[in-house]
C-alpha cells in the first residue's frame, strides 16, 4: 500500500514542445541586387529547383517559382521534369 501511494507523488514527466525551426524572413519581391544576383547564378547551376533558389537567395517559394517561370520562357534554362509540386530545371547546355 505504500508503494502505491508514493508513485502518486512522485513529479509528473514534463513534455519537451519539440524542436521549432527558426523562421527565415524571405524577401517578397526583388530588390536591385538580389536580382542581378539571380540573374547571374541561376542559369549557372546544374539543378534549378524553387527550394534551391530559396535556400541560396533567401526569397519567398511563390516569387522563386514565378522568377523559374520566367527564366524558362527566356529560354536560359530548360525544364527536366515539370510536376505540378516539384519543377526541375537545369542550365542550357550546346550540344
Amino acid at each position: 500500500m505504500a508503494a502505491a501511494l508514493a508513485g502518486s507523488k512522485a513529479k509528473k514527466k514534463k513534455w519537451s514542445k519539440g524542436k521549432m525551426r527558426e523562421k527565415m524572413n524571405s524577401k517578397v519581391l526583388f530588390d536591385e541586387d538580389s536580382w542581378a544576383r539571380f540573374q547571374s547564378e541561376v542559369p549557372k547551376m546544374k539543378l534549378i529547383t524553387p527550394s534551391a533558389l530559396v535556400e541560396r537567395l533567401k526569397i519567398n517559394t511563390s516569387l522563386a517559382r514565378a522568377a523559374i517561370k520566367y527564366m524558362a520562357a527566356e529560354g536560359q534554362i530548360t525544364p527536366v521534369e515539370k510536376h505540378s509540386k516539384q519543377l526541375i530545371y537545369t542550365r542550357v547546355t550546346n550540344v
